[in-house]
């Protein structure tokens, strides 16, 4: 049973890794909870060297750490001379090799938990671009699950079973997963932008068996198309042109395994070009021509 953490309580774990540990791609070296009380010392000293740190003077680690603020406020500054407030809700990404110091402040103290991870599997990750070092402090706000995937990670780090590390890689992965969900989501709902994202998208599949001009439906919704299509695209992982064009492959989809209409029709009722022009689309994003699509579509049905 997971421990329910209450003000004042600490508890940390430091971990050993070995070569086959490392050999899966991601370990984590630390995890743990602790809650600073107003007007109490920071950070605690009863971490190892290379863990424990002045505020003043800051430190620098060899590893990737997740910091997620639960109560309280502070303060975080980076080596390029950012400051950045934390409060309750806020995830810190630390990075390797990258001078930083934080802290709450004395008139409210916090709650943090956190955890330390290292390994290839991650450094791919944050070469993509999932996240960045200028955009280290996220906004994921007061979430059980994640509170809950902290508390995992401290129970199957202090059990010390088999495979642990390899337990505790997918919790990282989930922590990050969410963590980045959240705080992309979490950019939207500051705003109007979703309503206005959202509008387009209904627009969008409601003209799928037409054809839509970008451009024209950021003027329908008063706004510029090229605000419009960047933010569009932060939303959805699609420029507007390129969402319009896997809703009209996903109603051909659906068409060419739910009925009887021939590729010729499909084509037309969907509104392209040519046959040729279609079959030529959908060929190059499924890897199937349209009727093999449709045989290999109702032979999934079937057996099913």
């Amino acid at each position: 049973m997971m421990k329910d953490y209450k003000d004042s309580d600490v508890d940390f774990k430091y971990l050993i890794v070995n070569d086959m540990d490392k050999k899966y791609g991601l370990w984590v070296n630390t995890v743990g909870f602790q809650s600073i009380p107003p007007d109490s010392p920071y950070p605690l000293k009863d971490h190892p060297t290379g863990y424990f740190f002045n505020a003043k003077k800051g430190r620098v680690l060899r590893e990737y750490q997740l910091v997620y603020i639960t109560k309280g406020r502070g303060l975080f500054y980076t080596e390029e001379g950012k400051e950045k407030q934390l409060c309750r809700g806020r995830m810190m990404l630390l990075f390797p090799g990258q001078w930083h110091t934080y802290y709450p402040y004395k008139q409210t103290g916090w709650n943090e938990y956190y955890i330390g991870f290292e390994g290839p599997i991650v450094d791919n990750m944050m070469r993509a671009g999932f996240f960045r070092p200028e955009n280290q402090v996220l906004e994921v706000g007061l979430d059980e699950e994640l509170v809950t995937l902290f508390k995992r990670a401290i129970e199957v780090a202090g059990s010390d079973k088999i495979s642990s590390q390899q337990y505790l890689s997918g919790i990282v992965l989930h922590i990050l997963g969410m963590t980045l969900s959240l705080s992309k989501n979490k950019i939207f709902e500051l705003g109007e932008v979703d309503q206005k994202i959202e509008q387009a998208k209904i627009m969008m599949n409601e003209s799928v068996y037409k054809d839509i001009d970008p451009e024209e439906l950021a003027m329908k919704l008063n706004i510029s198309y090229s605000w419009f299509r960047k933010v569009f695209k932060d939303y959805t992982g699609y420029a507007p042109a390129k969402y319009f064009q896997e809703l009209k492959l996903r109603k051909a989809k659906h068409l060419l395994v739910g009925t009887q209409h021939s590729v010729k029709e499909i084509a037309f009722m969907l509104n392209y070009r040519s046959t040729e022009h279609f079959f030529s689309l959908f060929k190059k994003h499924t890897g199937f021509t349209p009727m093999e699509y449709r045989s290999f579509g109702r032979g999934m049905a079937e057996e099913e």
